[in-house]
């Protein structure tokens, strides 16, 4: 059940997402690649896009939140880059240009969706409890997946990826492009093709709705926070495990008491930055968990 690359060449596991190409940025080598590319070769532009096509997928998830999709969508990607590659100028990264294409396929996809309500998850809690097929589903992906395991840090970056959704598109975007992928204001606003004046009120507003959402929602911080699914799933999961200590091993828990909501809304983006929810040991849970949240918002009819 684990995700799979598309079809282009097997992919590395991870890469640096400041992995930036640009005309005069580049030893030789990789200059050569790209002015290979310019001039229509394919398997040049293959080379270059495949250093950055797992940061690509991974964002392209936490927006869209299929796999399919994610697929459809880098494939798409990838055709549409190559096809107007020589208008490529060099002005910005290669990275940052692919990342625009992306995110103008991805706007043109979300428009007709909703945005998701802070509640999602408790109505995607509610589903599967009263659903057993859900349940099991849950279950068999825990027991035979190699990526089925269950870790709290990883529930939590699901978490930041579902209360993302509660933004605009428009917010969505410059958040996860700005503090999990730590793209520069320039670079976004390259990518939106917004001014940096925007893209700085974009994430001002982005911040301080996910940093109320997070402050009245979440008991792992918060003394009156509702939502408990993290700990409940532990329980479920790995009653074996010693929640307290691997809690305590996540330092916005262990400074919950003492922090700022600025300052827990940062360790979170920085624990989103540290996990990839394509390839993490429990990507194909988490993944499950979240068809089943989309399931409970409307989105899709069952599970994938």
């Amino acid at each position: 059940m684990h995700y799979c690359e598309i079809p282009l060449s097997p992919a590395p596991l991870r890469r640096g997402l400041r992995g930036i190409f640009s005309l005069n940025q580049q030893e030789p080598m990789k200059e050569d690649t790209l002015k290979k590319a310019i001039n229509g070769d394919i398997n040049a532009f293959q080379q270059l896009f495949l250093e950055f096509q797992a940061p690509l997928k991974s964002y392209l998830y936490r927006l869209l939140t299929d796999r399919n999709d994610v697929d459809d969508l880098s494939q798409d990607t990838f055709v549409k880059a190559f096809d107007k590659i020589d208008t490529f100028s060099g002005a910005s990264s290669l990275k940052t240009w692919v990342f625009r294409i992306a995110t103008n396929l991805a706007y043109d996809f979300l428009r007709t969706r909703k945005r998701w309500a802070p509640d999602a998850q408790d109505k995607a809690r509610s589903l599967a409890m009263s659903t057993p097929e859900i349940g099991e589903a849950f279950a068999y992906v825990h027991r035979h997946s190699s990526y089925g395991a269950y870790d709290v840090r990883e529930h939590i970056d699901f978490c930041f990826t579902c209360l993302a959704k509660t933004l605009t598109i428009e917010q969505q975007v410059a958040l996860i492009l700005k503090d999990v992928y730590h793209f520069s204001r320039k670079e976004i606003s390259e990518i939106m093709d917004k001014t940096e004046g925007v893209v700085k009120h974009l994430l001002f507003d982005a911040r301080q709705l996910m940093m109320d959402i997070f402050d009245q929602r979440c008991a792992l911080i918060s003394k009156n926070g509702v939502c408990h699914q993290c700990t409940e799933l532990a329980g479920i999961y790995n009653p074996k495990q010693t929640q307290r200590e691997e809690l305590l091993k996540i330092k916005m828990v262990a400074e919950a008491e003492s922090s700022s909501k600025r300052r827990l809304y940062e360790l979170r983006s920085q624990l989103a930055t540290e996990i990839d929810p394509l390839r993490s040991k429990g990507a194909d849970m988490q993944d499950i968990i979240m068809q089943c949240t989309r399931q409970a918002v409307g989105e899709v009819e069952s599970l994938n």
